[in-house]
This record gives structure tokens, sequence and C-alpha cells, in this order.
């Protein structure tokens, strides 16, 4: 995993990468914590440069970088936010292309492997401002469009629509907003993304949902996969349907 904060104050929030690490560890993987800035292009290269020279290979890549505004949750305007968030197209946005495009090689030499973008029921409704959502929209087109040209190496490319997750930053943002934290009452624990995810990369028909928008609980359900022993609910018919790509290609 990557990630920036390495010792415990030098972020608002609490936990380091070599937490994390140590986390992955505990759960029976093998944790491999990379100093990156993900807004680096060079720092992106020298991450997939280590993982060729350390592992050889690529199985999977999770796009889940982000650049999350301390102010994201609220009823203001875009125009009278900071002109900051506008760092969510860089950050979650060009970043997750820069990070496909490095890893691509790694993962078709394979002929069998999996890109995921963690995206979330905001690429179709209202959610946070535009800025968040236009992130969303454009992580589920790189999965349909990534998805055309992987195909003929057996590699997939998926967006996965979570739902609330149950996080240290939503638990903040629940206190300030009544309607958040409503949400936070179902929410899904990060280990419910990363088991789908597991579950997909196995599945023996896993590229027929290459290109597709996925929703985690709906995943949950198909692969028997509960969260805490429990199925988190779709917000299918509360939020939004998935956008279905059109099958036409003009190269």
């Amino acid at each position: 995993m990557t990630g920036r904060t390495t010792r415990s104050g030098q972020a608002p929030l609490p936990g380091t990468i070599y937490e994390t690490a140590e986390a992955v560890d505990a759960a029976g993987g093998r944790g491999i914590a990379v100093i990156c800035d993900h807004a680096d292009d060079a720092q992106t290269k020298a991450l997939f440069d280590q993982v060729e020279a350390e592992q050889g290979r690529l199985d999977i890549l999770v796009n889940n970088v982000a650049f999350i505004h301390d102010d994201m949750t609220g009823p203001q305007p875009f125009w009278e936010r900071p002109l900051t968030f506008a760092k969510m197209l860089d950050v979650g946005l060009r970043s997750q292309y820069v990070a496909s495009f490095y890893a691509a090689p790694l993962l078709i030499r394979r002929r069998h492997g999996l890109v995921v973008f963690t995206s979330s029921f905001g690429s179709v409704c209202y959610m946070h401002g535009p800025a968040y959502g236009v992130q969303k929209v454009s992580a589920d087109k790189f999965a349909a469009d990534m998805a055309v040209d992987f195909r003929k190496h057996d590699v997939a490319a998926v967006s996965i629509w979570m739902g609330p997750l149950k996080t240290e930053r939503a638990a903040a943002a629940a206190e300030i907003s009544p309607e958040y934290a409503a949400f936070m009452a179902n929410a899904e624990t990060p280990h419910f993304t990363g088991r789908i995810i597991a579950a997909l990369y196995r599945d023996p028909d896993y590229m027929a949902l290459s290109g597709q928008t996925l929703v985690a609980a709906e995943m949950g359900v198909r692969y028997g996969i509960k969260d805490e022993g429990r199925e988190p609910p779709s917000y299918r018919a509360m939020l939004g349907e998935p956008r279905q790509p059109s099958g036409a290609i003009v190269a």
C-alpha cells in the first residue's frame, strides 16, 4: 500500500502507512508500505518499478487514492467552497490514470489481472459537490474504457460503488452532519470491499464483468460475503443506477 503519513501526529487523522502494513500482516497477508505522493508522476513510476523489481508481478491494482478536503460535507454551493476542491481532479482522477498507465505492462504480462476503481453513488447523484461527483463519474468511465484496451490481454477493469465506509474521516463527518450520520448506521468496513475484490479476482468468469460499474453490497450477495456478519444494503433504489457503457467502439 502507498501513502504519505509515516509517523503519528503528521496528519489530523490517526494511522500511518507502517501501521497499515502491520495490520495486513496481522490479517495473514504481507504488508509492504511505500511512501508515495500520487500527485507526483515520477514517484508513481518509481512505485511500479519497485513492484517489478521486488515482486516480479502485479495481480491487482486498486485505484483508491484521493484528495479529500476537510470541508467536503456541507450545504455550501461549489463557488462558496475553497478552490482547493479542484485538487480532487488531480489526486483521485489524473493520478489514477497515471497509476493505471504504469501498472498496465505488469498486468498484461500475467494474462490474468484486475484493475479496480473505488467509486460511489456520487457518480449519478449529487454528493459532496461537483468536484467529488466528476471524480466518481470519471472512475466509472476509466473502468469502462480501459476494459476495452485490456480485453485481449485477459485483464479486467471495474469500478466498485461502495456504500458509506467505517473510517475515521467518515466518523468525524457524521458528527457534524445528521444526514451523513444516518447513512453511517449501515456503513461498510474497508475489509468488506477488499474481500469482494479478492473474490472477483478469483472468479473464473471475472472477464464477463470487465468494464462494468458494480455495487459492493450486491457483489457481497453474489459471492456470499458478509460484513461483520451482516449484509450491507444496496442504495441503488435510493441514489441511482450505474450507467451502462455503450458497446460501440470508435478508435
